[in-house]
């Protein structure tokens, strides 16, 4: 990483670069002379008190004090993908949320406030495109009376990592007090790529709605009552792929997987194996059955969202062609 103008170390930011992307040099603590230096890059979001916020486009936020800086300038965005879809962080905003409904949604301002019995974070947290029509930390706690009056945790959900992405909104939420507990990857790929995928594929049943061996494979309730079935068929175009089991004699099946057609956007949700019948291919063909119908429809671009520590996952994906596009958050009052 290059800081020398001249061969002098020159601190090239000010608060003026707010929201900017930026890389800056550090010393490190109780460092003087011969000191080791870190290097941190991602969006300037705050520069208070001598204390500078830059938030990395993983969301972590990193406050470095101004009197440590050695270096730092304005840098680029990072270079566009050589690879995939060229896509907005705004239209896959949209488009993930019209994959996964809520059972209620209130709007506060553009936000939109989101609830379906706390069956999952994403249909039971805040999604905070645009403005919500009041000082941040006015709608923070709007955000929270909304949910406590349902009995659910206050979510809100945010994204870094893209261009358009929310890092200061990371950084003004935890100003007041919220904290980011999980994170994930949304990632996107050419479509046609899986739908070519050499997997057997005959064994794979797709259907309109998920049938009682399709839930009981699915591992994210307990028992699947009415705001469930909502939320899963929730789409503009949605279809439901199951592989049986050996006897196929009502035991859960499988291999499960889920996805949402929506324009030239194929949603990958859902895909799951039964341990017992995993290295097997049966998530290749469950995502390369699901592709094949998405590209009947129209679709050539897909997406998915796999968190961060779901390694297994992340390698099958990146061996389909996915690249990471944003990272997305949800924040919970500390």
């Amino acid at each position: 990483m290059e800081f020398t103008m001249g061969g002098r170390l020159e601190v090239r930011i000010t608060p003026a670069d707010v929201g900017k992307r930026v890389s800056v040099r550090r010393r490190s603590e109780g460092g003087g002379a011969g000191a080791e230096f870190t290097d941190t890059v991602g969006v300037l979001t705050s520069w208070d008190e001598g204390v500078v916020a830059i938030t990395r486009k993983s969301g972590e936020s990193v406050h470095i004090a101004e009197s440590s800086l050695v270096a730092g300038k304005v840098v680029p965005a990072a270079p566009a993908r050589r690879r995939g879809p060229a896509a907005s962080f705004q239209e896959l905003a949209a488009v993930t949320a019209r994959a996964w409904q809520p059972v209620e949604s209130e709007p506060l301002g553009e936000w939109r406030l989101r609830a379906a019995g706390g069956f999952t974070r994403r249909a039971n947290s805040a999604l905070p495109l645009g403005d919500p029509g009041m000082p941040l930390g006015e709608a923070f706690g709007r955000v929270g009376s909304w949910y406590e009056e349902r009995g659910l945790p206050p979510y809100i959900q945010t994204a870094t990592g893209a261009e358009g992405t929310q890092e200061a909104l990371c950084t003004e939420l935890e100003r007041h007090g919220w904290r980011r507990e999980v994170t994930a990857e949304v990632r996107i790929a050419a479509l046609a790529p899986i739908g070519d995928l050499d997997a057997d594929v005959s064994a794979v049943r797709l259907s309109r709605a998920p049938d009682e061996p399709w839930l009981a494979r699915y591992q994210r309730f307990s028992t699947p009552g009415p705001h469930v079935l909502r939320v899963l068929g929730s789409g503009p175009s949605v279809w439901f792929a199951t592989v049986p089991g050996a006897g196929d004699g009502g035991e859960a099946p499988a291999a499960i997987g889920r996805c949402v057609v929506d324009g030239r956007w194929a949603g990958f949700m859902a895909v799951e194996v039964a341990p017992e019948h995993r290295r097997r291919g049966l998530a290749t063909s469950v995502m390369a059955a699901l592709a094949r119908r998405a590209l009947d429809e129209g679709a050539s671009a897909a997406w998915l969202q796999v968190e961060e520590d779901n390694g297994g996952a992340r390698a099958l994906y990146d061996g389909m062609g996915f690249a990471a596009h944003h990272r997305y958050h949800h924040f919970r009052p500390a």
